[in-house]
């Protein structure tokens, strides 16, 4: 009996740390002068400074055309964009930590 306590208990520990892990977070708005910026971050506070950020035309099929920009959060996490470098109305912005740690923001959900 004592054997299968210990075995619950630790997976309720390792059950709580999952809880508390961290998550990507990803806000876009507009900046009224046809740029926008970004902002990343985890839910636990950590930097996302250096984090990936693509932003990529979900209507292009060729996987070498498909990325438009390929950029990374600067020291405060952040990244402007001119929407005249992108070209297409319709994009993706794809904040890339690895693994699980991806968040997509279609360019319609930018924050007027």
């Amino acid at each position: 009996m004592k054997k299968r306590t210990a075995i619950f208990i630790c997976f309720l520990v390792l059950g709580a740390a999952l809880l508390f892990a961290h998550a990507p977070i990803l806000h876009c708005y507009d900046n009224g002068d046809g740029t926008f910026t970004c902002e990343g971050g985890f839910t636990d506070g950590s930097s996302a400074e250096g984090v990936e950020i693509r932003i990529e035309n979900p209507k292009e099929k060729d996987a070498k055309k498909k990325v438009i920009i390929k950029t990374k959060l600067d020291k405060n996490g952040e990244i402007t964009i001119k929407y005249a470098d992108i070209k297409v109305k319709d994009f993706l912005i794809i904040f890339d930590a690895g693994p699980g740690h991806v968040v997509k923001v279609k360019s319609s959900d930018i924050e007027k």
